[in-house]
């Protein structure tokens, strides 16, 4: 694979359709997470990847705007701490992975401890080499045991980034985004795109999605797409209910045998 085979603005989608079709995509997620929280047998991690002002806290807000919040968990991954760093580089992810029932976003990832060190050259070559092969069997552990990984990695030009850098400077309710060190990332944007390459071919034993990121609209059009997918494919189903006190009833409706009984508590006063 090839990040520059991939478009950052896909010029075949209509403006106006793409954001009616993901209003409707949205809600539908909504109505699924929270189907999958109550049944508490699946789990969901959204992998958020991308340079600095990629977009990815837009997305975020986004693709959660009509889910239940009790099911929802968010996690941006920043430079380790030293009990970060005292552990193994997947103890901080590991940790705050989801339970059964909870959607859960990644706002960078795993993949930082790969990323970062091979553009700054402070961890030893041939240690970041096996991390490629412990993220696969790490993943992969996480989808046998019931939780879904989908990993995005949103694709924006250099353009559309020094925009978005520049707003950070310009407009007041920016200013608390904006680093100096983001300027200096940026000037090994190449850099960073290469380790990218690797990583989307080298750690794909769960599949990448590569999201036009030049335009808000557009990378959540594409995020959402996959998400509800997922969700779809899943065997979600609303609990049975539990009960001893109207278990007369709820054997009755389990056998269809509902027509003419009274509701419980039916003709009290």
């Amino acid at each position: 694979m090839k990040i520059s085979e991939h478009p950052t603005f896909n010029r075949e989608w209509e403006k106006k359709k793409v954001k009616k079709e993901t209003k409707k995509i949205l809600k539908e997620i909504g109505e699924l997470q929270h189907k999958m929280y109550a049944q508490g047998k699946y789990s969901v991690i959204v992998v958020l990847q991308g340079t600095d002002a990629s977009g990815k806290d837009g997305v975020t807000m986004g693709l959660l705007k009509y889910c239940n919040p009790v099911g929802i968990e968010v996690h941006s991954f920043k430079k380790p701490t030293d009990l970060e760093y005292a552990h193994d580089f997947l103890w901080r992810v590991h940790n705050v992975c989801p339970a059964k029932g909870v959607m859960q976003v990644f706002i960078r990832s795993h993949y930082e401890d790969i990323l970062v060190p091979s553009v700054e050259k402070f961890i030893p070559a041939d240690i970041i080499e096996k991390r490629y092969e412990t993220i696969n069997t790490f993943e992969r552990m996480l989808e046998d045991h019931g939780t879904k990984v989908l990993k995005f990695f949103l694709n924006v030009s250099k353009k559309a980034q020094e925009e978005r850098l520049i707003e950070r400077i310009e407009m007041e309710e920016k200013h608390w985004k904006h680093k100096d060190g983001d300027w200096d990332t940026r000037a090994k944007f190449d850099q960073y795109m290469k380790v990218y390459e690797k990583i989307l071919n080298r750690c794909n034993d769960i599949p990448w999605t590569v999201v036009p990121a030049d335009r808000n609209w557009q990378k959540l059009y594409a995020v959402a797409t996959v998400v509800l997918k997922t969700l779809k494919e899943l065997d979600l189903q609303w609990p049975a209910l539990i009960t001893e006190r109207f278990k007369e009833e709820a054997d009755a409706r389990s056998t269809g045998a509902t027509a003419g009984r009274k509701k419980p508590g039916a003709g009290k006063k």
